[in-house]
Parts: C-alpha cells; structure tokens; sequence
C-alpha cells in the first residue's frame, strides 16, 4: 500500500484570553499533487482558517491537525465537499477546486464549518442536527468575528438558511431525532442543519435574558474545549457541561424540546437582530 508524503507547517496564534502562543502543527496529506505555487495557496488558505477560528473560539486543545486534500479539477464552487476524520488527533478532510483563487477559498464557509467540529465530540446520528446546527451557527460567527462577513450579511444568511429549512420541513417529516438518523438517504440536510443551527439561536437568546453576567455560545464552546471536552461525551452530557459552564438548565431544558419535534422552530427576524457579538 502506497504510503502518503506528509508535509507539515507550523502555525502560532494568540488566543482572545492573551495566553501564551499556541502552536499547532499542521500534517498535510497529498499536498505534493499540487504545484509549489498551489501549495502556497493552500497553507495560506488553511492559516487563515485556523487564525480566524481561534480567534473566536480559542485554540483547539489538540496541538496536531491532520489535514487530507482532496483537490479536483473541476469543481461549481470553491469548496464544494468536506468532512472531519476522527482518530488519536482529529482532522479534516477538504474536497476543493484545485484553481480556486486563494480568496474565494477563504470566503468560502465550509472550512470555518468543519473546524467548528473539532471543538464537539462525535455524536450519534441522531443528534447530528445538535452537531451540523453549531457548526453551521458557529461557522457564521467566525465569518463575522473575522470580517469575512458583514453583520448584515451574517442575519441574511441565518435568515435564508432557516428559510430553506421550514420549506424542507413541509415535505420531510417526522421527529428530528429520526430524520437525522436517516438524513442522507432522505436528503433532509437543510432540515437537520437548520433545525440545529435554531436550537443554538435560541440558546442564545436565552443566555443573553438571564439576569447576572452573560455568557455567550462561543464563550461556553471556548470554555469546554479547553476544560471539558471528552471524546465519549454524548450529545446529552456535552450540553449538560454547557449547562453547567452556563450555571442554567437552558440546553438540557432545549435538548427536550427539540430532539423529537416534528415541527420546525420559528425564529422571527426581530431575534436575529438581537444577536450581536
């Protein structure tokens, strides 16, 4: 069996919290397919991925990150597959059109989607709408935090994607819990995603309506890496911790409501606008 050429790059970055410098290294797989200015385009789109992400949700507690490149040659958008592989280190696999220009590569959410993933354990299937719904929230925070979107952009996106959900809830039905289960052979991805990406919404609005010091989503997520985070947690004791992080019952309490809901949750835009970070 033909053995991959590893190659790795280092990158340093200083958390939000001002601890020191954070090196992760980077293992790259297949990147000798590409030529040396392809390569160079690359590493910088993945640093760039990763300093964004950090400087939202703070560095991962793992300090290697396998990263699998799948380059095609043709391709509708820059990014248009990717998934995370876990192991003794998790990674990410990355599906990407080879000719990409290095900035749309970089305004592309996918890799701020599968990096949030990194900072939650795997989940069963049927809880992949709680796993799908914050990587989907977080990867548009980070694109927020980072300037990659406008604030406006942020809601539009949020509003769209909720949309696409609703409509997809009228003609796949069934509690969430289950259609997640089944979510590929149903084709029901903008239901589950959205599903989830509300649930973490309203958790944030209830963070932000409890009286005494508010503690965001991405505060807890930054939290749990750093203190908490089992790869055996369930998707019930990650959002205990967070409850706990929270000192709330608001994700447990949540997790009741959602997990076998058949309808799908209503987010009025005047929410959305209170969502400010």
């Amino acid at each position: 069996m033909h053995t991959p050429i590893v190659f790795k790059s280092m990158l340093c970055v200083v958390s939000l919290l001002a601890t020191p410098l954070k090196a992760v290294e980077v293992q790259y797989t297949n990147l000798s397919s590409l030529s040396e200015s392809h390569q160079q385009k690359v590493e910088n789109w993945i640093d760039s991925g990763l300093r964004s992400t950090f400087k939202t949700l703070g560095a991962l507690k793992q300090n290697v990150l396998p990263v699998k490149l799948q380059p095609r040659y043709f391709a509708l958008e820059p990014v248009p597959w990717a998934s995370v592989k876990r192991g003794k280190f998790d990674g990410i696999e990355l599906h990407f059109h080879r000719y990409a220009s290095e900035s749309s590569l970089i305004k592309d959410w996918t890799l701020y989607h599968e990096l949030s993933h990194l900072y939650h354990p795997l989940f069963d299937y049927d809880y992949f709408w709680l796993s799908e719904g914050l990587a989907t929230y977080l990867q548009n925070i980070i694109m927020l935090d980072n300037g990659i979107i406008s604030y406006s952009e942020f809601k539009e996106r949020l509003s769209a994607g909720l949309k696409r959900g609703r409509q997809q809830s009228y003609a796949i039905k069934g509690p969430l819990s289950e259609v997640a289960n089944d979510m590929w052979q149903l084709g029901a991805q903008q239901r589950v995603y959205w599903s989830g990406t509300a649930f973490f919404i309203e958790a944030e609005l209830a963070l932000k309506a409890q009286t005494g010091a508010y503690t965001s989503v991405v505060e807890l997520i930054k939290q749990y890496q750093q203190c908490c985070k089992r790869a055996n947690h369930s998707a019930q004791q990650f959002l205990t911790t967070l409850d706990k992080l929270s000192k709330s019952a608001i994700f447990s309490t949540l997790f009741n409501s959602y997990a076998m809901r058949q309808d799908f949750p209503v987010i009025t835009q005047s929410q959305l606008n209170l969502l400010r970070f």
